[in-house]
């Protein structure tokens, strides 16, 4: 079996890691950098949404807002992180935030997991947007008009992120 085999590192870069053990080849993260996915929903009923560019897919993708913990420094809470990051790309500083348990994402081929998150009590403190260029385009949605918004940003050619199946749920197998 694969898993008595040693882990060979093949490639490291600074965020993630390209590994192999036995016959198996997948990714890692780098230095133990863990992410944070985050479920806002405003008072009025509205979950917060990003779109960014993402390289690797070649276009925008739709998203919940998410970010790494501990990329900057190797204390940070998963709360603190996912409030920092949630702030940062949209603009919204949460009352408080609750861990909703640790998921992951594509096991067959990526070892990282995420935590999901809700943040509860949302202030808007900016317009959010990131941070470095990295151009984030914040939407707020009516919890039940997600379907229907999903549905045109894909229209559009964006690419949708599998964390928005959270919300997609009832309505794909109704």
């Amino acid at each position: 079996m694969d898993s008595d085999a040693p882990v060979e590192t093949v490639w490291q870069g600074r965020f993630i890691t390209a590994k192999k053990q036995g016959r198996w080849e997948y990714v890692a993260r780098a230095r133990g950098i863990r992410a944070a996915v985050i479920v806002a929903i405003d008072e009025n009923g509205h979950l917060i949404l990003v779109e960014q560019y993402r390289v690797p897919l070649g276009r925008a993708c739709l998203e919940l807002p998410a970010g790494l913990v501990g990329d900057e420094t190797d204390d940070e809470s998963v709360e603190t992180a996912a409030a920092r990051e949630l702030e940062e790309e949209t603009g919204y500083r949460p009352g408080r935030v609750e861990s909703l348990g640790e998921y992951f994402s594509s096991p067959g081929m990526v070892s990282e997991s995420f935590t999901l998150v809700r943040a509860r009590d949302l202030v808007r403190v900016s317009e959010g947007g990131g941070v470095d260029g990295e151009g984030i385009t914040v939407h707020r949605v009516k919890l039940a008009e997600v379907p229907a918004f999903v549905a045109a940003c894909r229209v559009r050619g964006m690419a949708i992120d599998v964390k928005l199946l959270l919300v997609l749920g009832q309505s794909l197998l109704a």
